[in-house]
């Protein structure tokens, strides 16, 4: 019990030290602006802290530290190289060891010191080492979002490169104890960062999170009596938080799928996924249009899950009747309210014995017109 205690205390600790961080560091800009740049950099440390820990392992048997590789010569390079393949097929990505979070934040402290076209270099590679590997798709545009020449970091280059500098070091003392496999604290207190931001946002929020209380009654309806899942399916998945509410709700989840229009919440979303344990070849995420253009036309799932934008605008096209998803149907959801277009895609999609889950908004219950003869035809359905 009292490692449980000391787990909680922890995660609460850490939950507090990252959101103070956010408020103190952002000055005038906007807590969902800032938010990109606080999460970026958290999955920066994230990805470094793994890599350095790895590194570490492979190299135990020398009784060597990833850090004590000389990059220049020729033995520190051969060792690279070994290290490169090993990581790619592990962790899906590789960084060198002159491009550790640590090391660009004790340069950020040093007198008279720009670390921003580093830093921007260091994520430009991050992405760079996957090219022509099995997780390029999944690391590919992942730190877009960080614009470190954006004026909303300051008017100028020393402002920015300030701002920054503080934002690496007060980030730099918080130990996210990714060496302690029993609890995963870092990914709870970033669900709960975005929470927070997503708080904040107001009706802005439910373009990427869903409050954990509605997230965790659906991840129940879509688990009962189950310890294992094959495959989950978000339509809307918005930051993955859905998809990884249900991952808590059983032992293991084979692969995670999911599909999310909005460019930067879905490059959070496989932020959320890697920073959370899942490895780049369990998850497929994908950024477009889910009615207009569906990513996964072929997959059937066991659990689908869903929080879709309500009564969301779609174009209700008439060539839709003649896509497998409607035609039963005889009838679209009306383009002012697709509703029941992601109802119906979410059925279409759901294995012989899966379980779907969907919060909508209640007028999707009495609404006549189209509406009203699709829930007709879903109920006889049902009842047959």
């Amino acid at each position: 019990m009292s490692e449980i205690a000391n787990n909680l205390d922890h995660k609460g600790q850490l939950e507090r030290q990252l959101w103070n961080i956010a408020n103190e560091l952002r000055g005038n800009m906007g807590a969902d602006e800032f938010r990109d740049y606080i999460l970026g950099f958290i999955f920066y440390k994230y990805l470094s802290e793994r890599m350095e820990l790895f590194g570490d392992e492979l190299l135990a048997e020398d009784e060597m530290k990833f850090s004590d590789i000389k990059e220049n010569s020729e033995e520190g390079a051969a060792y690279l190289e070994a290290i490169r393949e090993e990581a790619l097929e592990s962790l899906g990505y590789f960084l060198l060891p002159s491009e550790l979070f640590r090391v660009l934040a004790k340069d950020g402290q040093e007198q008279d010191s720009f670390i921003l076209e580093k830093l921007r270099n260091v994520l430009n590679h991050i992405e760079q080492s996957t090219m022509g590997t099995d997780s390029e798709e999944e690391f590919s545009g992942l730190f877009e979002e960080l614009d470190l020449t954006s004026s909303k970091l300051g008017k100028t280059e020393k402002a920015k490169n300030e701002l920054i500098s503080k934002v690496l070091f007060h980030l730099n003392q918080i130990d996210f104890q990714l060496g302690n496999t029993e609890i995963d604290v870092l990914g709870d207190a970033y669900e709960y960062l975005i929470g927070q931001f997503a708080s904040g946002a107001g009706k802005k929020a439910g373009e990427f999170y869903t409050p954990q209380s509605v997230s965790q009654i659906l991840a129940q309806l879509v688990t009962v009596g189950k310890d294992k899942l094959q495959s989950v399916y978000d339509p809307t998945c918005g930051s993955g938080s859905l998809l990884l509410r249900v991952a808590k709700q059983v032992n293991e989840v084979a692969h995670f799928y999911g599909q999310e229009l909005n460019r930067t919440t879905y490059n959070l979303a496989r932020m959320n996924m890697i920073l959370h344990g899942v490895r780049y070849n369990e998850f497929d995420i994908q950024q477009e249009d889910t009615l207009e253009n569906p990513q996964h036309k072929e997959k059937q799932f066991e659990a689908i899950v869903a929080n879709p934008p309500f009564s969301a605008k779609w174009s209700a096209n008439q060539i839709h009747l003649s896509d497998d998803r409607f035609s039963e149907y005889g009838k679209l959801a009306p383009s002012s309210k697709a509703d029941f277009a992601f109802v119906q895609h979410m059925i279409h999609h759901l294995g012989e014995n899966g379980t779907m889950a969907v919060v909508l908004p209640h007028g999707v219950l009495f609404r006549g017109a189209a509406e009203g003869h699709i829930r007709s035809t879903l109920l006889k359905r049902t009842i047959t």
